[in-house]
């Protein structure tokens, strides 16, 4: 037998077993980062596995790449709505905060650990970042959902600070073994690594949509393997000029997965399989490079290390900045708490080793100490935190899954499929009074074993299947229709602080409590009138003509269309 044979043999059994105590996660109230770093040390020499493995150039190689496609992931999910909103606070955490974050802990950690001052920098730097993806993949296991603003913050200021942190590690790792100079060769290192890195993932993003769009593989299985290729591209396009290969690859992402482009879908999904696999083989061989008894011998020290972590420098930095940009207390509270240390500072931890620092196996054990202790205690804890602070909320409309129209990869349109829950509030009505979009259909729906052709006078049940023909921009829209409850209504795209980032257009013939039962929108109490006499009675001249309008309880009623003398389609928007 080839050693090959038995290395395939491991690595299937150990990913294996790594995705089946995913399944543990909810139940135990765990992370899986952390049952996945369980599940590596346990099949490590210290371990019941038996498996040595002891080589932290691999260790590094493997996570580098595995973290890169994680990235890659998070900008492709990342949407642009998401970082206009929140992206002045984010930024500030994910620079600043990293930064000041590192020099209180790292002081702490040089007078704990008994280590020189820009070694104890080096370890704060290494523990700098966050990891908020452990955090919402605990949230939804969970059934917790907290407000869009909060979390974008998280999660752009997660995806956006592990930049600043490898730059902080690795110019700390600079002075240390090359003695280079504080102040202007570090700060052109910043300049390199946030500049080039920006730039390349903008170009490769912008280019890699123009390409995948135009050229005609043989094979429909090849574009999620060339998009992948492309992000992979921007990061060693970023590393090799000296910038931030992480960054360019996020925004990559980012560019790319806020771009139509053909067989959309399904490299979606190639790529959250990609990142899950990345996960759980980067946690898995970073639990197996980890000596279980080791850590023994730096509990108190790492315990200390975390406090201060967790409880000076942590909030320090989000209080400050939060308070600023108008998050309330109990927001603020969250954040502070939510700073879940995951794979980037096990990653930058082996830098050290690979540099030959004499104090690089106690950095690691430490660092592997408060990024276990770290996501134990805090991820198992975070679900009850959100409920006492009150920062929980209904949840939003969730369609069961999205059809790819994959005939016409770049036509505007999608088909989305809605499974009906046990208390919809769609349950009970008639099709033809949802109050859709204009221009959504619903083609199909299904009940049971039984298609049920989709008329107006079909009765909606609990459990049923729609398939409903629509355009991307009004996917919200249609999400809020057949959302589970009120509450999870139209306050994604119409909220308090915001104007409407987009309108809403409706049949003239849409009724005005309709409206109210499928988006929450209040247009007064005549609900037996429909949006064409709303206008009607509303205008002075009573002659609407297109782009007339009224104003009713803070909603602009727009006319959109005519056909005769009749409102085809009105669009409604903010007031504001």
């Amino acid at each position: 037998m080839f050693a090959i044979d038995q290395l395939i043999l491991l690595a299937a059994i150990l990913i294996l077993f790594g995705i089946l105590s995913s399944k543990l996660s909810a139940r135990l109230g765990l992370p899986v980062l952390v049952l996945f770093l369980l599940t590596g040390m346990l099949a490590g020499e210290g371990g019941i596995g038996g498996i040595a493995f002891d080589n932290p150039v691999a260790a590094h190689a493997l996570g580098t790449l595995a973290l890169a496609m994680i990235l890659f992931d998070g900008g492709l999910q990342t949407p642009f709505s998401s970082i206009k909103l929140v992206w002045k606070p984010a930024s500030v955490l994910a620079t600043l905060g990293v930064l000041v974050t590192a020099v209180i802990t790292g002081l702490a950690a040089a007078y704990i650990l008994d280590l020189s001052m820009l070694e104890g920098l080096l370890l704060g730097a290494i523990v700098g970042s966050t990891d908020a993806a452990a955090v919402f993949s605990l949230l939804r296991n969970a059934g917790i959902h907290i407000n869009r603003r909060l979390k974008s913050t998280l999660e752009i200021e997660s995806a956006s600070n592990d930049p600043m942190a490898i730059f902080l590690t690795v110019g700390l790792l600079e002075m240390l073994v090359n003695d280079m100079a504080f102040g202007a060769e570090l700060l052109q290192l910043f300049i390199m690594q946030m500049g080039i890195g920006a730039v390349v993932g903008l170009s490769v993003g912008w280019a890699s949509v123009k390409v995948i769009n135009r050229i005609q593989l043989v094979a429909a299985g090849l574009y999620p393997v060339m998009v992948a290729a492309c992000g992979l591209l921007a990061f060693g396009i970023a590393a090799n000029l000296g910038g931030s290969g992480f960054l360019a690859i996020f925004i990559a992402g980012v560019i790319v997965g806020n771009s139509r482009f053909v067989f959309q879908l399904s490299t979606f999904r190639f790529h959250d399989g990609m990142a899950w696999l990345s996960q759980i083989t980067m946690f898995v061989v970073l639990g197996l490079l980890v000596d279980p008894m080791s850590l023994l011998d730096v509990w108190l020290e790492g315990l200390m290390v975390a406090l201060v972590l967790v409880l000076v420098a942590r909030p320090a930095v989000v209080v400050p900045v939060l308070k600023v940009f108008g998050f309330n207390r109990r927001e603020i509270a969250l954040v502070s708490w939510v700073g879940l240390r995951g794979s980037v500072p096990i990653i930058l931890a082996i830098f050290p080793l690979m540099f030959g620092l004499p104090e690089a196996p106690l950095i690691f054990n430490v660092v592997f100490f408060v990024v276990l202790l770290s996501a134990t205690v805090q991820g198992s804890t975070l679900p009850w935190v959100a409920r006492k602070l009150g920062v929980t909320e209904m949840p939003p409309a969730q369609p069961a899954a999205t059809l790819e129209i994959s005939a016409l990869g770049d036509i505007d349109a999608e088909i989305v499929e809605y499974t009906l829950g046990d208390n919809p509030r769609a349950a009970g009505r008639l099709l033809s009074r949802m109050a859709l979009p204009d221009s959504s259909v619903v083609a199909m729906i299904t009940r049971g074993p039984d298609v049920i052709p989709p008329r107006g006078s079909t009765l909606l049940y609990a459990g049923d299947h729609l398939f409903v023909v629509l355009r991307p921009h009004l996917r919200p829209s249609v999400d809020c229709v057949f959302s589970q409850a009120l509450e999870a209504s139209y306050r994604e795209l119409l909220p308090t602080e915001l104007p409407l980032p987009t309108e809403l257009p409706l049949k003239g013939s849409t009724r005005i409590d309709d409206v109210w039962a499928s988006y929450g929108i209040y247009l007064g109490k005549e609900g037996e009138l429909t949006l064409d006499q709303l206008i009607k009675n509303q205008l002075t001249d009573k002659n609407p003509v297109v782009g007339s309008s009224v104003i009713v309880e803070g909603v602009k009623v727009q006319v959109r269309d005519m056909l005769g003398d009749r409102i085809s389609t009105v669009s409604l928007t903010s007031a504001a």
